[in-house]
C-alpha cells in the first residue's frame, strides 16, 4: 500500500487527533511495529503499565485500538499510519500476532455473514405491507406538520426567535414517530438558525419552504416523475438498499476525491466524500457511516485518485452514489473546470428546475481569486463576478498562502450564493485546503 503523510493525516477525525497523531509518529514511543500485506500493527506505551495495541486493516482501511478513545481513527492509529508513510521499511515484516489475526478473522466472518444475509430470499408481500404502513404513518405526520407551518405563516415569523425550544422539539419528535427523520432534521435546522445574525429570516423561511415542498411533493407524488419521487422520498428519510443499487450498471471513471467532511450525529460518525470524474466530468457524493468507531467500508483519501465504478441513487439531479468497484489509480488529475460564476449559476439553475430542493454541490471553477470587499472575503472569477466565502471558512489563510493572491482553478462546495473552497489546482497537482 502506498500512502503519503498528507493522506494519513486526512483520515484524522479532527484537528486535535491530527496533532496528537503527529506527536505519536515518533518511533521511540512504540514498543513494537509490524506489517504484512493485510495489516499494520504496533504497541504504543501510554500512561498505563500495558502498551496500547493498535491495528490497521490496510485492505479495508479499518482501525482498532485498545485505548479508551472513541474517536475513529484514534491518535494511535494516525501515528502508526504516519510512521508507515514515512518509512515502511522500519516495520518488522511477518505474520501478525494473535491479537491482530483474531481481529482480522472476525472482520472476515462478519463480511461473510453479510453476504449470506444478502442471498436470502425477500418476502415481497410482507415488504410491501410494511412499506404501505410506513407511508400512511408519514402522511399522518405530515398533516400535523402542515398545520404547524400554516399557523406560523398566519401569525408571522417576527416572534419565532422568542419561541422556547419545545416549540421545535415537540414537532421534531412527532416526525420521528411518523418515521420521517428527514423532516425531523429540517425542523432541527430551523431550531438551530442563528436568530442574532442579520438576514436570519431568509435562511429560516427557506427551511420552512423546503418542508412545505417535501409535503406537497409526497402528497402529489403520483404526478411527479419517478426520479423526482425518489428525491422526495429521500428528503423524508426513506432509504434504498445499497446492495440493490450495486446490481445496476455503474459509471466507471478515474475519480478525484475533492474533499472530505466528517461530523458526529447521535454517536454516529458521518463521512461525506466529494468526488469528481476526470473523464466524465460528473460530480458525486459518497456517504459512509460508522457506529461507535466500527470503521468505514472504504478508505477514501482526500486528494487521491480512485479508479472506481459508481452507481448513483435515483434522482432528478443525481449526486449521491455508492461505490460498486474500486482500485487505486496514479497520475496527475485532469479536470475540465467551469469558466466562471455565471456558468455555475446556469448549471445550478438547470438542476434546480429538475429538482427544486437546494443542496450543497461541488464545482471546479477556473481562475478564482480570494479578494476582500465590504468587510468580508469573496471569490472573484476572471470576469470579476464575486461570490462570498462562507463566513466560518477555516482555511482562508491556507488559501491565501497557496494562491499568493493569484487566480487558481479551484474546487468549491456550496449552493445559491455562498461557497467554500475544498482545494486548488497548482503546478499540475491538487492541493487540499
Amino acid at each position: 500500500m502506498q500512502l503519503t503523510e498528507e493522506q494519513a493525516l486526512a483520515l484524522a477525525p479532527d484537528e486535535s487527533s491530527r496533532k496528537a497523531g503527529k506527536d505519536l509518529s515518533n518511533p521511540a514511543k512504540w514498543v513494537t511495529r509490524g506489517a504484512n500485506e493485510q495489516a499494520l500493527w504496533g504497541e504504543c506505551q501510554g500512561s498505563g503499565s500495558k502498551p496500547y495495541q493498535t491495528q490497521v486493516d490496510i485492505a479495508g482501511m479499518a482501525f482498532k485500538c485498545s485505548c479508551p478513545s472513541r474517536k475513529f481513527p484514534c491518535k494511535h492509529g494516525i501515528g502508526l499510519l504516519l510512521q508507515y508513510a514515512r518509512n515502511a521499511d522500519s516495520f518488522t515484516v511477518g505474520d501478525a500476532p494473535t491479537w491482530v489475526s483474531e481481529w482480522l478473522d472476525k472482520r472476515q466472518q462478519r463480511d461473510e455473514k453479510k453476504a449470506d444475509k444478502k442471498d436470502k430470499p425477500v418476502d415481497e408481500a410482507a415488504q410491501a405491507k410494511r412499506q404501505q404502513a410506513r407511508e400512511q404513518s408519514v402522511e399522518d405526520g405530515m398533516a400535523e406538520l402542515l398545520l404547524w407551518i400554516k399557523d406560523i405563516i398566519r401569525n408571522g415569523i417576527i416572534g419565532i426567535p422568542e419561541k422556547d425550544t419545545t416549540f421545535f422539539t415537540n414537532m421534531q419528535r412527532r416526525m420521528v414517530d411518523a418515521k420521517a427523520p428527514g423532516l425531523a432534521n429540517l425542523i432541527q435546522s430551523a431550531c438551530d438558525v442563528n436568530f442574532y445574525k442579520e438576514g436570519w429570516q431568509n435562511e429560516w423561511m427557506n427551511l420552512l419552504l423546503q418542508m412545505y415542498l417535501v409535503i406537497a411533493g409526497f402528497t402529489n407524488r403520483q404526478q411527479l416523475s419517478p426520479a423526482l419521487q425518489e428525491d422526495v422520498r429521500s428528503w423524508i428519510g426513506f432509504t434504498q438498499s445499497q446492495e440493490e443499487l450495486k446490481q445496476q450498471t455503474g459509471i466507471n471513471d478515474t475519480w478525484l476525491l475533492l474533499g472530505k467532511q466528517t461530523t458526529e450525529e447521535d454517536n454516529i460518525t458521518v463521512e461525506r466524500n466529494w468526488l469528481y470524474g476526470t473523464t466524465t466530468g460528473h460530480y458525486a457524493l459518497v456517504l459512509q457511516f460508522s457506529v461507535m468507531g466500527q470503521g468505514f467500508t472504504y478508505n477514501l483519501l482526500p486528494g487521491a485518485l480512485l479508479q472506481a465504478g459508481l452507481v448513483y441513487y435515483p434522482s432528478a439531479w443525481p449526486l449521491r452514489a455508492v461505490i460498486k468497484t474500486q482500485a487505486t489509480a496514479k497520475g496527475a488529475p485532469k479536470v475540465q473546470p467551469i469558466a466562471g460564476w455565471q456558468q455555475v449559476a446556469e448549471a445550478a439553475a438547470a438542476g434546480y428546475s429538475a429538482m427544486p430542493l437546494a443542496t450543497e454541490r461541488p464545482f471546479i471553477v477556473q481562475q478564482l481569486t480570494p479578494v476582500p470587499y465590504q468587510g468580508r472575503w469573496w471569490l472573484a472569477d476572471a470576469t470579476q463576478h464575486l461570490v462570498p466565502l462562507k463566513e466560518d471558512f477555516a482555511g482562508l489563510y491556507a488559501l491565501l498562502s497557496v494562491s499568493g493572491g493569484q487566480p487558481l482553478d479551484m474546487a468549491v462546495l456550496g449552493k445559491e450564493n455562498e461557497y467554500v473552497p475544498l482545494g486548488v489546482f497548482s503546478q499540475g497537482q491538487y492541493w487540499l485546503l
